[in-house]
């Protein structure tokens, strides 16, 4: 196990991961934000250089401080061989087993190997699904045309309250913090209304999905969620970062909004892998039901 933190050297495995998306969206989002000015404070793991078959994405330790924080302790893997992923992932000292964490990557097969080496610890792991969308030429999306009855503008700090009371993993205190810190560091994108509050809203995560993302209930049958996604995923990929997200699978109006823009349903599910004994104690770590215009 090697912890890349030579900048030439991330700044190839950036290039590298580039050359092979869709597959590697996740890790190369979050390479891609350690090569630029790394907010969320993350590392990146290799089995070995400069030939590798798996890279995983981590926390620094100086970040991951609190065992219990689901969000903070979050992982990104892609592997060109499941075994050097099974190999890496039962190494010592390359994930924190006595924290709280996920592990998210869009890889066969990911969820039976991490189960594996988990038990083989006495650990018991728990898996969510998604569909992984990816949207090849952003471009190539319609011009917008903006509600004048609306205002466009970024997400503020002070909105934070409001995204962790309709985030389907939020209602909680570190979800808040968590949803704070995507608000100061990363793109996002909302309406508000002529007393400048947010109906609708999209953010982003340190990964470079889109995502998270709600219309109020009474304002939605107008088309804002598909007007946000349009103008972030155009914002996004001008900065150079892929565009995509995660939708949950019994979201059946979000899979449609996302198919008629162009995104493009990918052939491997989008797994959520969750080490998080708090579950039992506190049910505010449950995911939440996906509201029907909600991007998760």
């Amino acid at each position: 196990m090697l912890i890349l933190s030579c900048s030439s050297k991330l700044r190839l495995m950036e290039g590298t991961l580039r050359r092979h998306l869709p597959d590697t969206l996740l890790v190369y989002g979050t390479v891609m934000t350690i090569n630029r000015g790394n907010p969320a404070a993350q590392e990146v793991l290799v089995d070995s250089w400069p030939e590798f078959k798996v890279v995983l994405t981590r926390p620094q330790r100086e970040v991951a401080s609190d065992d219990s924080d689901l969000y903070t302790n979050t992982y990104t893997v892609y592997y060109r061989d499941v075994g050097a992923y099974q190999a890496l992932l039962a190494s010592a000292g390359a994930v924190n087993w006595g924290q709280t964490f996920r592990i998210l990557g869009i890889r066969d097969g990911m969820y039976e190997v991490s189960k594996d080496v988990a038990e083989a610890k006495g650990i018991k792991l728990e898996v969510l699904r998604y569909f992984t969308y990816f949207h090849p030429d952003p471009n190539s999306m319609p011009e917008i045309r903006l509600d004048p009855a609306m205002r466009l503008s970024s997400l503020d700090v002070s909105h934070a309250d409001l995204l962790n009371d309709t985030w389907s993993f939020g209602g909680n205190e570190k979800s808040r913090k968590y949803l704070a810190s995507l608000i100061r560091h990363f793109p996002s994108i909302c309406l508000l209304d002529a007393a400048g509050h947010p109906v609708s809203w999209v953010a982003s995560y340190p990964f470079g999905a889109m995502g998270p993302g709600y219309t109020l209930p009474q304002h939605r049958r107008c088309g804002y969620m598909g007007m946000l996604t349009n103008l972030l995923a155009k914002r996004l990929h001008a900065l150079g970062y892929p565009s995509y997200g995660y939708v949950a699978m019994e979201n059946y109006p979000m899979q449609r909004l996302q198919e008629s823009q162009g995104f493009q349903r990918q052939p491997n599910l989008w797994y959520f892998i969750l080490h998080n004994p708090a579950l039992v104690k506190d049910p505010t770590l449950t995911p939440r039901p996906a509201p029907g215009t909600a991007l998760a």
